[in-house]
C-alpha cells in the first residue's frame, strides 16, 4: 500500500529534530532512572541520526540541481551491459576505446 502523504526531507528533518529536543528536555528535567532512562536516550539518539540522514539527503538534492551537467570527458550515460563490475574486470584502455575516450 502506498502513503497518500509523503513528506519531504526537510519536513522529516525538522519534526526529528524537535522530537529529539523534546526526548531531551523529558530526560534532563525528569531524570528516570532504569530502563526508561536508557530508553529515551536511545529515542535521543534515534532521532539525531534520522535528522542528520534527512539533512544530508536535503543537502544532496540541493547539490544535485546546481551540478546537472556532465563533466567535460565523461560519457553521459554508459551503453547497456556496461557496469561498475564489467568495468574493474576489463582492462582500463579496452573499456576508454569501447567508449570512444581518449587517455589525455
Amino acid at each position: 500500500m502506498r502513503r497518500i502523504l509523503r513528506p519531504d526531507a526537510r519536513t522529516v528533518a525538522v519534526l526529528a529534530s524537535l522530537a529529539a529536543v523534546a526526548a531531551l528536555v523529558v530526560l534532563l528535567a525528569w531524570r528516570p532512572a532504569g530502563i526508561l532512562l536508557v530508553g529515551l536516550a536511545l529515542l535521543c539518539v534515534v532521532l539525531a541520526t534520522i535528522t542528520g540522514t534527512a539533512m544530508s539527503a536535503v543537502r544532496e538534492r540541493r547539490g544535485r540541481t546546481e551540478a546537472d551537467e556532465v563533466p567535460s570527458g565523461q560519457p553521459e550515460t554508459l551503453p547497456a551491459g556496461l557496469d561498475a563490475d564489467t568495468l574493474d574486470a576489463l582492462d582500463s584502455t579496452a573499456v576508454r576505446a569501447r567508449l570512444g575516450l581518449s587517455d589525455r
